[in-house]
């Protein structure tokens, strides 16, 4: 029966611009690349079907009615969606000896194999009968170029094609016509994938085949497709190396450094130095009072205190005492230590003396607490008296040590429980790959709520170095941080990204130098190439230290110490630091293959044991390794890859968790709070980069009037940190939903930024025809006509060639969606409209 001509259209459509692996923007499938000498050229490799899996398999062919090629393609397209960590998948497939390959979409969604086998097969009946539409065509029209698949499954054998520029892997099956025994050859090409890549691909598709003619019912995606011998090498020899910890906790290896170096200086702030001996005595006189205020083991202890030199003996006297560290900023809104607080069982804060005046949000927090909440005042603690000498209290490898407090998507914090060998673990991880001994200083600049700013306080203190305390001020200032840092002699540094940014485009125009710094450090942000390599333009001597790590997994689990700009596109993560077991699996925490991309889980002695009082949160991420019995397991939310080189590549979030300025922030929190506020009835919070690469969040919400954004914004600011507050909060008559229903973020990102954009400079359209596209484009994108300007980027307000087939079609096709592509500036398109129009009168677009 024929198809009528726009059904047809939309399903050729469908095909070429569907979910992508790569990125690309069309339905292209990316295989993993996979070769640490790329070479320009084409190999080739065999693999033979055993004859007991050739017959169960045209068994099966014969039980479903289907042809073998079908199977053949179904198991393809099973082995395409595990590479590429798609369910949707596009493949070239050949219909006919000789033929050229069409592009067939498959889906590898849940269900038995037989299931699976059918989908294959009418997708390739629907492709049969569609295989005379002018295919070319479409893809140019859309502005797509290349092939729109990377594999090619040739069902007739393999000398009908080659690998070309767009094509990677030529697949094809010979002997399987006959009464013979099928042989899969694989033709590739050298610069993306090598000859053990090749093999492995070839050894996916056996075992798919093998399990398809097994149990054709059985659920498909139940069993991992990796060999024994892949499996063995994820689990253990992309591990982190081993390393023997010392048998003691890290406030009694400071004690050891405080006996063996009591004069040398173990901490400064501006002028004011204490030593390795001051330190421990005012530590210990904070613990003895801990003590007496009836603090037992792991009971949990607020440290709510500005980064001064007690900051240090507080934080070393709650692990001397036994306790559990809980950092609080002493300026955090009210409503959110009284949270902490609760959520944590804290029954004691250790604190400073509090400024005359009006009460500050810790004052308002500790009154809302009750009584059960008590105070100790750092000051007041010194003087009653207690001894300095090391209060002696066993504390256990497995004993809590701290609690870092993340946001929540629930819109409650969530505190993230770790354990002292854990902390241990991680301090030395850095002492090592920093090189951080005795006599070096360590730069103490994160604030007390990020996690990072443990390890730069403690890890010198373990080595007989400083821990120079940088305040916030001077952070703020960029050319007095440098002074700073310089002027302490500071020789490893750690920061976000977005900071480093910062000090490089400042280094850009005032050239100095570092004579001390060794090593900066970036996390909790991705670092971009670009940046990477601007800081060694600046500063090539100076080594970069990309780290990744979560506040659940005690902080940093890679490192990759570069000096020199990375080779690629990205920054690796690096490999795992010592005692650190790192997986990237699937759902099933089964690990995927290599190159392919999957969620990033830890084991070891890295986890922490979960969320306080918080099972429900904690039990689906905190889970025990199935790898290896008896260990702890976290599964994250982040996505990466393994690399030829063994390192660890980050690819992006599994869910709407963002990081702004090194805080990890769950949008859910702010969402929630948002919809708090009296009026608002949804809402959607997206993070933008603006020119100059500083990330921002904005928020949308929909009432049915526009609600005062100063109302909104003080609403939000009594519950949330400042850097969770959003920097901008937009009303909307409705929020933009994807086809399945969902808020297109995508979207909000694009309309934030071009939000951003109109705030500063509109430029409204000024001809008829700009005025009768801006009305289209309101229409087609659902924004509102007043905010779309002339030099508006169709594509950077969130248009996609969908949406540009949309426009295409509400201006009667006096445009195609490559000409949108070319022209996708308003006024642009503009003025080629207008030029249409002048050499073809009839071809004036139909107002909207």
């Amino acid at each position: 029966m024929a198809v009528e001509a726009s059904t047809r259209r939309d399903f050729w459509h469908d095909v070429l611009t569907a979910g992508s692996g790569s990125g690309s923007g069309s339905g292209r499938t990316s295989l993993p690349r996979w070769t640490r000498r790329p070479v320009a050229g084409v190999a080739e490799y065999e693999a033979h079907l055993p004859e007991a899996l050739a017959v169960a398999l045209r068994r099966l062919a014969d039980d479903l009615a289907v042809p073998l090629d079908h199977v053949l393609l179904t198991a393809h397209a099973k082995v395409l969606a595990v590479l590429s960590g798609e369910q949707e998948v596009t493949a070239g497939y050949v219909t006919s000896a000789g033929g050229r390959p069409l592009p067939c979409r498959l889906t590898a969604g849940p269900g038995s194999w037989r299931t699976l086998l059918l989908h294959g097969h009418h997708a390739v009946e629907r492709l049969l009968a569609e295989q005379d539409f002018p295919v070319d065509d479409l893809w140019r029209e859309l502005g797509l170029t290349g092939a729109p698949f990377e594999t090619v499954l040739d069902p007739t054998g393999i000398d009908g094609g080659t690998p070309d520029a767009d094509t990677v892997l030529w697949l094809g099956v010979d002997g399987h016509h006959d009464t013979g025994r099928p042989t899969l050859r694989l033709r590739y090409r050298t610069d993306v994938l090598d000859a053990g890549c090749a093999a492995r691909i070839a050894g996916y598709h056996l075992t798919v085949l093998s399990l398809m003619a097994a149990d054709p019912d059985a659920d498909h995606t139940g069993r991992s497709m990796l060999s024994a011998e892949e499996l063995r090498f994820q689990l253990r020899g992309l591990a982190g190396p081993r390393r023997a910890l010392p048998p003691r906790r890290a406030h009694e290896l400071f004690e050891q450094r405080a006996r063996q170096h009591p004069n040398a200086v173990a901490v400064q702030h501006g002028d004011r130095k204490l030593t390795y001996q001051e330190l421990n005595v005012r530590a210990n006189q904070l613990a003895h009072a801990l003590r007496a205020q009836g603090l037992r083991r792991e009971g949990v202890v607020a440290v709510a205190m500005e980064r001064t030199p007690d900051w240090p003996a507080a934080v070393l006297a709650v692990l001397k005492a036994g306790g559990a560290y809980l950092p609080v900023e002493p300026h955090l809104p009210a409503e959110r230590i009284k949270a902490m607080l609760a959520r944590a069982g804290c029954g004691l804060v250790l604190t400073q003396q509090a400024p005359r005046g009006a009460p500050t949000t810790l004052q308002q927090a500790l009154a809302a607490s009750g009584p059960e909440v008590r105070t100790l005042i750092v000051d007041t603690a010194y003087d009653l008296g207690y001894p300095g000498t090391d209060p002696g209290v066993a504390v256990e490898p497995d004993q809590l040590a701290y609690i870092y407090f993340t946001s929540g998507s629930t819109g409650e914090p969530k505190g993230a429980m770790c354990e002292h060998q854990g902390m241990l673990n991680h301090l030395y991880a850095k002492i090592d790959d920093l090189e951080i001994g005795q006599g070096q200083v360590v730069a103490q600049t994160a604030p007390q709520c990020f996690d990072i700013s443990l390890w730069q306080l403690l890890a010198p203190l373990l080595t007989g170095g400083r821990t120079l305390l940088i305040e916030q001020e001077a952070i703020l200032d960029v050319s007095r941080f440098l002074d700073t840092v310089v002027g302490g002699r500071a020789g490893v540094l750690q920061v976000v990204p977005s900071y480093l940014d910062v000090v490089v485009s400042h280094l850009e125009q005032h050239p100095r130098t570092l004579p001390d710094l060794r090593y900066v450090s970036v996390t909790g942000e991705e670092l971009k190439r670009e940046l990477a390599q601007r800081w060694f333009a600046a500063q090539p001597h100076i080594k970069l230290v990309n780290a990744y790590g979560l506040t659940e997994t005690s902080d940093d689990t890679n490192h990759e110490v570069m000096d020199r700009t990375p080779d690629g596109d990205r920054v690796p993560l690096g490999r795992p630091v010592n005692n650190v077991r790192l997986y990237v699996v699937d759902e099933r925490l089964d690990p995927v293959p290599l190159g392919a991309p999957g969620l990033i889980a830890f084991s070891g002695v890295c986890v922490g044991r979960g969320y306080v009082n918080d099972p429900e949160r904690t039990r689906p991420t905190y889970l025990v390794d199935p790898h290896r019995g008896g260990e702890r397991l976290y599964r994250s939310g982040d996505v990466g890859r393994w690399r030829p080189d063994g390192k660890l590549e980050f690819l992006g979030r599994h869910d709407d968790q963002v990081k702004v300025r090194g805080f990890r922030i769950e949008t859910g929190e702010i969402e929630n709070t948002l919809l708090r506020a009296p009026g608002v009835r949804a809402s959607a919070v997206v993070i933008t980069e603006r020119p100059d690469r500083s990330a921002h969040l904005v928020a949308f919400y929909t009432a049915p009037h526009p609600i005062d954004t100063g109302v909104l914004l003080d609403h939000l600011g009594t519950s949330l940190p400042g850097y969770m507050v959003p920097s901008a909060v937009h009303w909307q008559e409705s929020l933009p939903l994807t086809a399945n229903s969902k808020i297109d973020r995508t979207a909000l990102s694009a309309l934030a930024a071009r939000l951003h954009t109109a705030e500063h400079d509109v430029q409204a359209p000024e001809t008829p025809c700009e005025r009768r596209l801006a009305a289209a484009w309101a229409s087609v994108l659902g924004i509102a006509p007043h905010r779309i300007g002339r030099r508006d980027d169709f594509f950077d307000m969130g248009g996609t060639s969908l949406s540009a087939v949309r426009l295409a079609v509400a201006l009667d096709r006096a445009v195609s969606p490559a000409d949108i592509a070319r022209h996708p500036v308003l006024a642009d398109l503009a003025r080629f409209l207008d030029a249409v129009a002048d050499r073809s009168p009839t071809a004036q677009p139909a107002s909207p």
